[in-house]
């Protein structure tokens, strides 16, 4: 008989195989199934159990066994070692009030825009039904691995639930207001032990909610629209020139599925079409043109399963504002295409707005209103410049005098644009270009300037036609704002603090106005600004849902909520 040769190769990979398969989990497995004879056994074992399973989760990424994992693992060891490692939510074979509660609570947590699947619900509910059903063996009642597994997962999803409701799940952003942007981890544990002393779930998150007025409008109707919500899969329609073929039939369909056409089979003629889609752009405070452009198949691809992501995207939105909001402060939300000054709870001033287009987004931010300009000069950002002016001006240095711009150079001169040698600039120009104050200013006849490094700001303009469009996604960045005047005047009222009924300043104002004069009028109680991006607000009759102009929520709900 032949000896089997063994390859120099394998000497090699053996070791390193053997290595690997080493590291890959850290620790002794914890055992698949401990059965007690007695609860007093049973309540030791799992204390053994526990230990076990959280020592082998802290050294494998939280992996308790091939199938179950818990997501914060040191924060759950801590308070485990704070009890003991006893059972918290149950106690030897039995399940504790406390445990019942948040049990219920996680089943129900869309009301609070969030994913029961986030919570080890489906997996706490087998275990549920193995340990405390009427059908449950007594085998399975006196395992303790199944205890242990139970109470670890309900303590890992009480952490995480206090993570979401406080915090959110969206990464903070250059704009947010909040400063904490962790939770201690020895506040788990009073949070554990304000639970335990039968105190509520429902107590407990509710204190740790954002305060914010629109918050609680939207999750209030959140029970409403859950329970007239649909899990029909909606036909998906293709954008505007992409499967051209597939498009009119898959829309016809999409359209047919809302009620807004009798069938899907025979094809609808053109006006049939056209009519339904006005329908649908009516309903959902479209441009209603009868066109299905990228708006209205945004809006028509957005199933309630959808919906409900844009919500939770929205409230954790909210929890990334300042806890406190200033008693006044305007409130800009571009999706919306909407202004406010709030004090308080109350919306004092409400306008329509213009904003940026996709390319030339309004940028979010938070600054204070500190100067009025009657009749300002534009100065343009070198963005617009290097995206149209200069392009214009490579084809015909004539689109400086056929638009009203001047040439400035750093010594403050006017330069013939037929001088300059535009071939040679291709990312920005040595020189100004400004517009000049008057009527037909892109800024109109009043400015609200605040810092920020993006050179926007509110101001009127002199396309105020433009204000009819439901759709006011066409500014290069600056927010257009239909009510300009009544929001000049009433920022010059709050800015009299000894009597703001009464300022001469109003006088003023009006006086340059009416001369057309430039005028700088400094703000000495600055008015907070807060340009946001919050893509549904409840109504009275519910929630609306605007169009995601610069797919804000789509990037979201792909990078963050990916799989619900």
């Amino acid at each position: 008989m032949k000896s089997k040769v063994i390859s120099p190769l394998c000497i090699y990979l053996v070791p390193i195989i053997i290595l690997f398969l080493s590291c890959n989990d850290s620790g002794n497995q914890p055992p698949g199934s401990v059965i007690a004879s007695s609860p007093e056994e049973l309540r030791v074992k799992i204390e053994d159990v526990i230990r076990e399973e959280l020592d082998f989760a802290i050294n494998n990424k939280g992996k308790i066994d091939d199938s179950v994992s818990l997501a914060q693992p040191e924060i759950v060891a801590m308070v485990y070692d704070k009890y003991d490692h006893t059972g918290i939510w149950t106690n030897g074979g039995t399940w504790l009030p406390a445990g019942d509660s948040l049990m219920q609570f996680i089943e129900n947590s869309r009301l609070y825009g969030l994913f029961p699947a986030d919570y080890h619900f489906a997996t706490l509910s087998s275990l549920r039904g193995k340990l405390v059903s009427d059908t449950a063996s007594k085998l399975s009642k006196m395992d303790a691995v199944l205890w242990s597994k139970t109470d670890l997962l309900l303590t890992d999803a009480l952490v995480q639930i206090i993570n979401h409701v406080k915090l959110g799940r969206l990464p903070a952003d250059s704009v947010t207001g909040r400063k904490d942007s962790l939770i201690m981890s020895e506040r788990f544990i009073s949070f554990v032990d304000t639970l335990r002393k039968s105190i509520g779930i429902t107590n407990l998150v509710q204190s740790l909610e954002p305060v914010h007025t629109g918050y609680h409008a939207l999750k209030a109707r959140l029970k409403s629209f859950l329970d007239s919500s649909s899990d029909q899969i909606l036909t998906v329609v293709p954008m505007p020139g992409k499967n051209a073929a597939d498009f009119k039939p898959l829309l016809q369909r999409r359209l047919f599925e809302g009620g807004y056409l009798p069938t899907d089979s025979v094809p609808a003629d053109s006006l049939q079409l056209v009519n339904a889609i006005k329908k649908f752009q009516k309903d959902n405070k479209l441009t209603v043109d009868g066109v299905a452009g990228s708006g209205t198949v945004r809006m028509l691809n957005l199933s309630d399963k959808e919906k409900f992501i844009r919500i939770a995207i929205t409230l954790d939105r909210y929890k990334l504002l300042p806890e406190k909001m200033p008693f006044r402060y305007i409130w800009v939300n571009i999706p919306s295409f909407k202004m406010e000054l709030r004090e308080a709870d109350t919306i004092k001033l409400s306008s329509k707005i213009i904003v940026g287009k996709a390319q030339t987004r309004t940028p979010l931010l938070t600054s204070a209103i500190s100067e009025l300009i009657t009749y300002p000069q534009w100065t343009m950002p070198t963005s617009i410049i290097v995206k149209e002016v200069l392009p214009a001006a490579k084809k015909d240095p004539g689109y400086f005098e056929r638009k009203g711009y001047s040439l400035i150079d750093s010594k403050g001169e006017v330069i013939d644009p037929y001088t300059v040698e535009w071939s040679k600039y291709k990312k920005g120009i040595p020189y100004k270009v400004v517009q000049g104050s008057g009527d037909d200013n892109a800024l109109g006849i009043l400015k609200f300037n605040f810092h920020n490094k993006y050179a926007v700001y509110l101001h009127d303009t002199n396309q105020r036609y433009l204000f009819a469009r439901d759709f006011r996604s066409l500014s290069h960045g600056c927010v257009r704002v239909q009510e300009w005047e009544k929001l000049a005047y009433t920022i010059i009222r709050y800015d009299n603090a000894t009597n703001p009924r009464t300022s001469p300043m109003e006088d003023s104002l009006g006086s340059w106005l009416k001369q057309k004069v430039k005028r700088s009028i400094p703000i000495r109680n600055r008015v907070p600004v807060y340009i946001r991006y919050f893509g549904c607000d409840a109504t009275d009759t519910g929630i609306v849902f605007y169009d995601d102009i610069y797919a804000e929520d789509q990037y979201l709900r792909e990078n963050y909520f990916a799989g619900k």
